[in-house]
């Protein structure tokens, strides 16, 4: 069953005193894939800025920002209307052989690399190892995997980004590659989850070890959340300003 929401993300900031020359990076058009379609998005921000959009690397839409003019606060606001109609994720179907082969190794590297953001604990790449050991094929490790990251961050109240960090580093520790995604759950608003390789990219959420469904609205994917901040520059001015962050996602289908 597809769904349809109405998503406003804002992004408020406040200075002690008058900042100049903001640049900044916004993440904040959901992707469109054949299982999500962009039905309306716009950015506004005060003040007004000189604006340019362009595709980052990965293929995520950034709006870049730029802001002159002395101001003591700046605000953004992404509205979007998105339709969801997910279908299940294709079985998967590579061997460990195949999975290991340069086809894959070679295209995926960049999201089988363990840079310090993701690099598991010594207890949980065990895990991983020994839950990997034991599987026929990548994505039965994978799924099961996920199953233990899900179970931890129930346990511990681990936050979202960082359950999707812990399960990147367990995937790659044995050879799956695994990208981040960035975006939003109903209810709920903001959220992450995981992407796995295996003849297509499979999506799992570290905090349920179930597979996104409908109710999931993707933003942007990369190799982990540096990638896709929804916000992110630089300015000249105070430091550390007050930051005020809201999502509103409201179901209209």
């Amino acid at each position: 069953m597809s769904m349809q929401f109405r998503i406003v993300h804002t992004t408020t900031f406040a200075y002690d005193g008058p900042a100049v020359a903001s640049y900044n990076q916004a993440r904040l058009t959901p992707l469109t894939t054949p299982d999500q379609i962009v039905v309306h998005h716009r950015i506004d921000v005060s003040p007004k800025p000189w604006t340019y959009e362009y595709k980052d690397y990965f293929g995520n839409e950034v709006t870049a920002i730029e802001v002159l003019e002395a101001h003591r606060a700046l605000k953004v606001s992404a509205t979007s209307t998105v339709r969801v109609d997910r279908k299940p994720g294709a079985a998967p179907v590579l061997t460990w052989e195949e999975a290991g082969q340069p086809e894959v190794t070679d295209r995926y590297v960049e999201f089988l690399g363990l840079p310090e953001l993701v690099t598991p604990s010594e207890p949980l790449a065990g895990v991983a190892k020994s839950i990997a050991a034991d599987a026929g094929f990548p994505g039965e490790a994978a799924s099961a995997i996920a199953q233990e990251i899900a179970i931890e961050s129930r346990a511990t109240g681990y936050p979202a980004i960082d359950a999707a960090h812990q399960l990147l580093g367990a995937l790659r520790t044995v050879g799956i590659p695994a990208r981040y995604v960035s975006g939003y759950v109903y209810p709920g608003g903001a959220h992450s989850w995981v992407e796995w390789w295996d003849n297509g990219w499979h999506g799992v959420d570290p905090m349920t070890g179930t597979e996104p469904g409908d109710a999931y609205v993707g933003v942007a994917t990369g190799r982990d959340h540096t990638d896709v901040k929804p916000l992110g520059g630089i300015y000249s001015g105070p430091e550390e300003p007050a930051v005020e962050v809201t999502v509103e996602m409201t179901r209209l289908a």
